[in-house]
């Protein structure tokens, strides 16, 4: 019983399994490295912060936008102070974006302008009229084809007082005001929202 031949790896071997064993953690670190620095919803990365001219910007929440059944558009709320509380964010003055990715190909121009014309009418309220300029204005930066995977960013610089739209990373212009801020970030988190439960993911809420 005490004859049993003791065998050693040979050091090629052991210096396999060690490049081996280190390309595993090297991998899996960058996995939870990636897992911290975004998240997914239906197929979309998430990024957990944004950088929009020059100014670093924090996801709040995100959700998706669905209409009769259908899942439209990924959208996300960045801040440059975090908050779960609408109206503050809609009154304030700081920077902050929402970014909005398409996920449907039924989603077009025409149909996203109208759903956000349709916002426009119950963010505004009283105001509507005199903000349709500004909203005819939005319209003709969106007016381009849409497709699955356009991403859109609505970004407010609180120092100039102006909302700049990008499409895919294009500046397409700007829309001066503070009210048009409020009443465009309204359109999902006013009291009366385009979809609720869109509206608590974007605060955080769910």
């Amino acid at each position: 019983m005490f004859n049993k031949k003791i065998t050693f790896a040979h050091p090629k071997e052991l210096a396999m399994k060690k490049t081996i064993l280190m390309t595993l953690l090297f991998l899996m670190s960058g996995l939870v490295s990636q897992a911290q620095n975004q998240f997914e919803q239906d197929g979309v990365a998430i990024p957990r912060s944004i950088e929009v001219q020059k100014k670093p910007l924090q996801l709040n929440g995100y959700g998706t936008r669905s209409k009769a059944w259908i899942d439209v558009y990924v959208q996300a709320l960045y801040l440059s102070q975090l908050s779960q509380d609408a109206s503050f964010i809609l009154e304030s003055e700081m920077d902050m974006a929402i970014r909005i990715e398409i996920i449907s190909k039924l989603v077009t121009s025409h149909k996203l302008t109208k759903n956000m014309e349709n916002g426009f009418e119950k963010s505004c309220g009283d105001n509507h009229a005199a903000m349709q300029p500004r909203i005819e204005m939005l319209k003709s930066m969106l007016a381009d084809k849409i497709v699955e995977k356009d991403v859109f960013i609505l970004a407010y610089n609180g120092l100039e007082q102006a909302t700049f739209v990008y499409k895919n990373n294009e500046l397409k212009g700007k829309i001066p005001g503070l009210d048009f801020k409020k009443a465009l970030f309204g359109i999902w988190l006013a009291e009366n929202p385009a979809d609720k439960d869109l509206k608590e993911e974007l605060l955080g809420k769910k």
